[in-house]
C-alpha cells in the first residue's frame, strides 16, 4: 500500500508543481539564415536534397518538439559555412510543413512563422 500511495503523491508532484514549459520561440523564414531559407524552399518543392539523410524520420528524442508518434517529424540539414560535414544546424518538419529551426543540433528549436 505504501508504494501506491508514494506513487501517486510523485505522481500529483510531477503534474502539479513541475514548472510550466516555457512557450516556444518563433522565427519567421525571412530571419533564418541564407542557408536555411535554401534548405526551406528545397522542402516546400521536393528536392533535390544535398544530403543522402534530408528527409530521414526524426526521433524527437530530446521531447523538445510536441510529442506525436515516430514518423511525424522529418529532418533536413541545413548547411554550415565552412564544415565540410553535415554540420549542427537542421530545419524538422511536421505534416502541413510545421517546420522547426535547430542551430545547435536539436538541443533548441524555434517554430518557422510564414
Amino acid at each position: 500500500m505504501w508504494s501506491g500511495l508514494a506513487a501517486r503523491w510523485l505522481l500529483f508532484i510531477l503534474l502539479c508543481c513541475a514548472p510550466l514549459a516555457q512557450a516556444m520561440e518563433s522565427v519567421s523564414a525571412a530571419q533564418l539564415p541564407p542557408e536555411a531559407r535554401a534548405t526551406l524552399h528545397r522542402i516546400l518543392h521536393d528536392g533535390p536534397f544535398p544530403y543522402a539523410r534530408d528527409g530521414i524520420v526524426f526521433g524527437n528524442y530530446e521531447h523538445r518538439l510536441p510529442q506525436y508518434p515516430r514518423g511525424y517529424y522529418h529532418e533536413y540539414t541545413v548547411k554550415t559555412p565552412g564544415r565540410h560535414n553535415r554540420g549542427a544546424r537542421r530545419i524538422v518538419c511536421g505534416p502541413r510543413l510545421k517546420c522547426y529551426y535547430s542551430g545547435d543540433h536539436y538541443r533548441t528549436f524555434r517554430r518557422i512563422r510564414d
